[in-house]
């Protein structure tokens, strides 16, 4: 359990982060907007607010990303967003996946495409989304799925930047978040 918290204002919304360990040198605020639809909603409406005209689709990673998507795809007026999965289905058909690797997620770990969602990014303008770019590993993920799926990065978004991120002009985000040092 976490003895540290950093607070945050997001969108309107103040949360109160708890700072966990990663590494036995690196702490991060753990931001988690899964069940928390106000903060969603309220990062959605400010996100729609700096989307690059011409985005024709938005691509997210499971899991975190999803409601996000759901809601920025909604206030943007799209019908669909499309989610790269964590790993391939039965019902998938001619799957294309790549490997990513997280500051949150131990080990490697592939993102992939149903050959459904391929032809869905294909010839179109892709705005990547996640809740946070640390870095930049799943937004590289996300690039290559477009790549390989014949689709236009037209943008990288997310709610927080965290560390150098944050000092990156090529990316869309409302915050930036800090990195801590392990305790």
């Amino acid at each position: 359990m976490a003895n540290r918290f950093y607070e945050l204002t997001v969108a309107g919304c103040k949360r109160s982060l708890p700072i966990l360990n990663v590494t036995d040198k690196l702490a991060i605020a753990g931001f988690i907007m899964l069940g928390d639809p106000e903060l969603t909603l309220a990062c959605a409406k400010e996100l729609a607010k700096k989307i690059p005209e011409g985005t024709d689709v938005i691509l997210t990673a499971e899991t975190k990303g999803i409601p996000l998507a759901a809601d920025l795809a909604r206030e943007l007026g799209m019908e669909r967003y499309v989610v790269a999965r964590k790993s391939v289905k039965a019902y998938m058909e001619n799957a294309v996946w790549v490997e990513d690797i997280s500051i949150t997620t131990k080990g490697v770990q592939k993102l992939c495409l149903d050959g459904v969602d391929v032809d869905r990014l294909k010839g179109k303008n892709v705005l990547l989304l996640d809740d946070v770019i640390s870095t930049g590993g799943s937004m590289k993920a996300l690039a290559e799925l477009t790549e390989e799926a014949g689709g236009k990065v037209i943008g990288e978004a997310c709610v927080l930047a965290e560390g150098d991120a944050a000092k990156r002009t090529d990316i869309i985000f409302l915050e930036a978040l800090p990195l801590f040092d392990a305790e």
